[in-house]
């Protein structure tokens, strides 16, 4: 069983930064592609971005492109979500997702249903 475990949130003012983490336990982190969504009140749940198995390949939601950054380190079974200049509408609950199979295409990797396991959620607020 995978197991996720997202940390990092927090509230923070417009303009500030914070860096999201998921550390995955279970299995062989280096198996997954991982990815970043969030829910907004009152909202579905969004995509942020993803990070190939590897780290070698980025995908980002055209809303953070520019401002956030996906990474991961397979050494200690974690990724990472830098984001800098947040703004208000960044306030959501993040989640990190982990998919086993191999995602190609801004559509797929952006899809809920190809992640398999998913962490609980850490709560970003933004101020203005």
């Amino acid at each position: 069983q995978v197991q996720l475990v997202e940390s990092g949130g927090g509230l923070v003012q417009a303009g500030d930064s914070l860096r999201l983490s998921c550390v995955v336990s279970g299995r062989t982190f280096s198996n997954y592609a991982m990815a970043w969504f969030r829910q907004a009140p009152g909202k579905g749940r969004q995509f942020v971005s993803h990070i190939s198995r590897s780290g070698g390949g980025t995908y980002y939601a055209d809303s953070v492109k520019g401002r956030f950054t996906i990474s991961r380190d397979n050494a200690k079974n974690t990724m990472y979500l830098q984001m800098n200049s947040l703004k208000p509408e960044d306030t959501a609950v993040y989640y990190c997702a982990a998919a086993a199979k191999v995602l190609f295409g801004s559509t797929a990797v952006a899809t809920e249903g190809l992640y398999a396991y998913w962490g609980q959620g850490t709560q970003v607020t933004v101020s203005s």
